[in-house]
C-alpha cells in the first residue's frame, strides 16, 4: 500500500508534500507530483499539507481518480527507484494520463 496523488495536482504542484516527506519520495513531473511506491514508507505526513486535498491513501482514493494510482506508479517505469526526488529536480515528462489533459484551473 502506498499514498496517491490525484488529479487536483495537475498544474499546482503546490510542494508543501515535498517538503513534509521524511523519505524524499514525491517527485516532480512537468504538470504534476508523484509518489514512488516503492519509496513511501506510509507515514502520511504528506496527506494533511496538500492545500488541494489531491493525496490519499490507496485504498481511499476516490473512485473518480483511481488511475491515478496506475500513473504514480508506471510514471517511474523508465526511472526505477533513483533513491530520492531532490538529487533530480523536475523530471521532464509526466504520465500519459496527465499528459493528454487539458490545462486545470485552480483558485489562487
Amino acid at each position: 500500500m502506498t499514498y496517491v496523488i490525484a488529479q487536483p495536482c495537475v498544474d499546482l504542484k503546490d510542494r508543501a508534500c515535498v517538503d513534509e516527506c521524511p523519505v524524499d519520495c514525491i517527485y516532480e513531473g512537468k504538470r504534476m507530483l508523484y509518489i514512488h511506491p516503492d519509496e513511501c514508507v506510509d507515514c502520511g505526513a504528506c496527506e494533511p499539507v496538500c492545500p488541494v486535498e489531491a493525496i490519499f491513501y490507496e485504498d481511499d482514493t476516490p473512485e473518480e481518480w483511481k488511475a491515478y494510482y496506475d500513473a504514480n506508479v508506471h510514471f517511474f517505469d523508465d526511472l526505477g527507484s533513483p533513491g530520492g526526488a531532490a538529487k533530480l529536480g523536475e523530471i521532464d515528462h509526466d504520465h500519459e494520463l496527465v499528459a493528454a489533459l487539458p490545462p486545470q484551473e485552480h483558485d489562487e
